[in-house]
């Protein structure tokens, strides 16, 4: 049995959060890099835990694995109450979970059609064209949250103290396609809280060593 947890990730992807609120927790773990588009032993090992070959996965030190990011921040929320977001009697724990949850559910499905047109379309201008129509519903969903949550300038996500798993999130996933300049133009409180992030020491090499294309120092 392991003694600690083991996490399969790859740069760049879903796994970066989970990186982060691990370091955040100060929680110890072994990583393996297992590219799913790159054929590897890491992601020989992954699919032998997980058949869709799908990073984060999460294998407990009982050996319990842990699929989808969401599931393993909560995870390691209930490991440290008070840590990554406000608690079952908080006010703000609804709207906590709505946002946590909405950003996989809503965005995150952009780009498993959109990184790969050519499963759902034949032809290159149709191609062309859901990508297009990804991107545009990636920036009316990032449009949506800024609406709703109005973030005041220099505050986090839900106006909390601390930063939030929320906040993670957005640092990790406004680096995505069509990226922070253009999401800020429907989205500007998300991109300057996601930018905060970036200002964390304890979480600049992490996000150095994941983005390193689109990464600048704070």
């Amino acid at each position: 049995m392991a003694e600690k947890p083991v996490l399969y990730g790859a740069p760049g992807c879903g796994s970066a959060v989970v990186e982060a609120a691990f370091i955040l927790a100060g929680e110890d773990y072994d990583y393996v890099l297992a590219e799913p588009w790159t054929p590897s032993a890491g992601v020989e090992a992954l699919k032998a835990v997980n058949p869709l070959v799908q990073v984060p996965t999460l294998v407990l030190a009982d050996g319990t694995v842990m699929t989808e990011s969401v599931a393993i921040l909560l995870w390691l929320m209930d490991r440290h109450p008070g840590l990554l977001g406000p608690g079952p009697d908080d006010p703000l724990r609804g709207a906590f979970l709505r946002w946590l949850v909405y950003l996989p559910a809503a965005i995150y499905p952009m780009y498993t059609v959109g990184d790969f047109c050519d499963r759902w379309v034949t032809g290159e201008k149709a191609a062309a064209e859901l990508k297009q129509a990804t991107i545009d519903r990636t920036l009316f969903c990032w449009g949506t949250m800024e609406a709703a949550l109005k973030p005041a300038a220099g505050s986090w996500l839900l106006g909390t103290k601390d930063l939030t798993a929320l906040d993670l999130y957005i640092s990790m996933m406004t680096r995505w396609r069509p990226r922070r300049e253009e999401i800020r133009k429907v989205a500007p409180g998300i991109v300057a809280a996601a930018e905060r992030v970036d200002r964390d020491p304890r979480l600049v090499d992490l996000w150095r060593r994941h983005f390193p294309d689109s990464y600048t120092d704070p």
